[in-house]
């Protein structure tokens, strides 16, 4: 900093981290900023002063203060009102040069400011100016605060001047930035000290405070009393005590009490909030447990307020269709040899074309009977597309005689046991002559009919690496996993044939195998059933996957090796990520 500048140094403590925002307010961070410009348009006029106090449980641990050189004359009546002339700014840093110190003493701070969108937009459009990225600061308004916790009657005007008066500030303003600054924490405390009275105890808290309430809301506030602060599920009951929503939370007393506060803004939800006579809440041992149960209980139940994306039996497969002469086809059921499960029938269409291709299985729409042929009156594959069972090479698929063109079914259901061994993971050779005809529409400048063909490719892999991956859990007779739960003990997991069976924890000094081998003898009993995933929704092996995925899983015992195929398409996922690189700079470039 310049002699143009006062700062001193916080003496130490944690500061709110935009991942603590749950914090009590006594153990917030917040930096009070003021500033003083040329105009009252940020982007155009410009920066004289600014100020900051950093203040923390009623105590200040530092403060940061400079004169700007603005760039351009002062006007004579900005210098009336902030006493701030041209010669004092003479020699100033310009904001480019205040802005990244200012940044680093507000970091993990909550900024405060009397009329916040005044002083952050200048702040923004500093950033901006100097092309540095913005952080994401929450933000507090002392202006909006104190129009939710003051009556008109005590406080007519939210003028920083008059509310200086009414709490009897110790620094009263002066249109200079750290004075002005200084006077709004004391503003600040006053009107948390009112907010504190009415149940305001932590910064989300006092969000949902200054927000608009239904009156819907506020008369069912009390619903979410009874509810722990533990993780699990909760469901929303109508009138006729029937299941209108479900969901999950880490802390079901807090995520539940947001649905009565003005955080709540999705019309659907206030809606819902209006029909609900009772809430139901089922505790669980840890967050997959809570999403478990989610998903099953929407099975059950079909909630109308739930998103339909989240109803497992809405899955897509792809599979070979039931004709003589099988096709590719998208469906909601599944076989033994299907691949998925898709959340989108798009997604699934893309990977179902791939395939097709990849193994030369028809896309074609003719109806053929089991005595008849497939070949001539499709068109050929070329650079426009066309059915992929068409297109034959000299070597192995050329077996058509001059005056009988096309294939039997006996011939064409050779082509049949590529794409189950594909996606079984046994051989993946048809992923290979796929990329080898990329390469040729490459070699040919056809690159807008390559990049659609790699992009399908990469769909493909994708889709056949997760398929293998939770046919993989699935086949598990039983599998227990265990992971870290952040405070020195452990979550546990014991899935059978890829459902969660059983689901505990043990904390912090307590021996983990005893909760395991209890675990184990009193988890749910599951008969596997038919299809890829054993009779288990793709829903569910998804969250089992995901949650043993991440770093600091460790499997406990297991009934088999969980182990994806060799020739599975997990080889080809570097192939993948170069795949989407170029797309991603291709896309840059254009």
């Amino acid at each position: 900093m310049t002699d143009h500048a006062t700062a001193t140094r916080d003496p130490g403590g944690e500061q709110l981290r935009l991942d603590r925002m749950d914090a009590a307010l006594s153990t917030t961070t917040f930096v009070v900023v003021d500033m003083e410009t040329t105009g009252g348009r940020a982007g155009t006029d410009a920066v004289t002063e600014i100020g900051a106090v950093k203040v923390r449980g009623g105590e200040r641990l530092g403060e940061f203060a400079t004169l700007i050189d603005p760039g351009r004359p002062i006007p004579p009546f900005i210098t009336r009102l902030t006493g701030i002339s041209d010669a004092m700014v003479a020699g100033a840093p310009p904001m480019s040069a205040v802005l990244p110190p200012f940044l680093e003493f507000a970091r993990g701070a909550v900024l405060v400011a009397h009329n916040a969108r005044f002083d952050i937009g200048f702040l923004k459009a500093a950033a901006a100016a100097a092309d540095t990225a913005w952080p994401q600061f929450p933000v507090l308004c002392t202006v909006r605060l104190a129009r939710r916790v003051l009556g008109r009657d005590e406080a007519p005007s939210a003028k920083l001047s008059a509310l200086a008066r009414f709490f009897d500030v110790s620094t009263p303003p002066t249109h200079r930035a750290l004075d002005d600054a200084r006077a709004t924490v004391d503003v600040l405390h006053g009107l948390l000290g009112r907010a504190g009275s009415e149940g305001v105890h932590t910064f989300p808290d006092l969000l949902a405070h200054m927000s608009p309430v239904s009156k819907a809301q506020k008369t069912k506030r009390h619903l979410a009393d009874p509810l722990p602060h533990e993780p699990g599920v909760y469901l929303f009951r109508g009138p006729s005590d029937e299941v209108l929503y479900v969901g999950t939370a880490v802390d079901l007393h807090r995520r539940v009490r947001t649905y009565f506060t003005g955080s709540e803004k999705r019309a659907r939800m206030k809606e819902m909030v209006a029909l609900a006579d009772r809430i139901d809440h089922v505790t669980c041992a840890h967050e997959l447990e809570a999403e478990v149960r989610e998903l099953r209980m929407i099975a059950a139940h079909a909630p109308p307020y739930n998103r339909a994306s989240k109803q497992p039996s809405r899955s897509w497969w792809v599979d070979l269709s039931d004709e003589p002469f099988p096709r590719v086809v998208v469906r909601r059921r599944c076989g033994p040899d299907s691949l998925g499960p898709f959340r989108s029938r798009n997604t699934a269409a893309e990977s179902a074309a791939a395939l097709a291709e990849a193994c030369g299985i028809r896309t074609c729409n003719h109806r053929i009977p089991a005595a008849g042929v497939h070949g001539a009156d499709c068109s050929t594959l070329g650079a426009i597309g066309g059915c992929p069972a068409a297109s034959r090479s000299g070597d192995d698929r050329d077996r058509a005689s001059a005056d009988r063109p096309g294939e039997t079914r006996d011939e064409y259901a050779e082509r049949l046991a590529p794409v189950r061994a594909l996606i079984h993971g046994l051989d993946d050779a048809p992923l290979e002559t796929l990329r080898q005809r990329i390469d040729e529409l490459s070699g040919a400048c056809l690159f807008e009919t390559a990049a659609r063909k790699r992009d399908g490719l990469g769909s493909l892999v994708s889709a056949l690496d997760r398929c293998q991956r939770l046919r993989a859990l699935a086949t598990l007779d039983e599998l227990v996993v265990a992971r870290p739960d952040g405070s020195g003990g452990w979550q546990f997991a014991v899935v059978r044939s890829g459902r969660l069976a059983a689901a505990g924890c043990a904390p912090r000094g307590a021996s983990p195998m005893p909760v395991v081998d209890a675990l184990t003898v009193a988890a749910e009993t599951v008969i596997p059933g038919p299809g890829p995933l054993r009779g288990a929704t793709g829903g569910e092996v998804s969250l089992v996957a995901r949650w043993i995925g991440r770093p600091g899983s460790r499997i406990v015992r297991s009934t088999g090796g969980f182990v994806t195929p060799i020739r599975g398409a997990g080889r080809w996922a570097g192939w993948v990520q170069r795949a989407r690189d170029g797309r991603a700079a291709a896309d840059y470039a254009g």
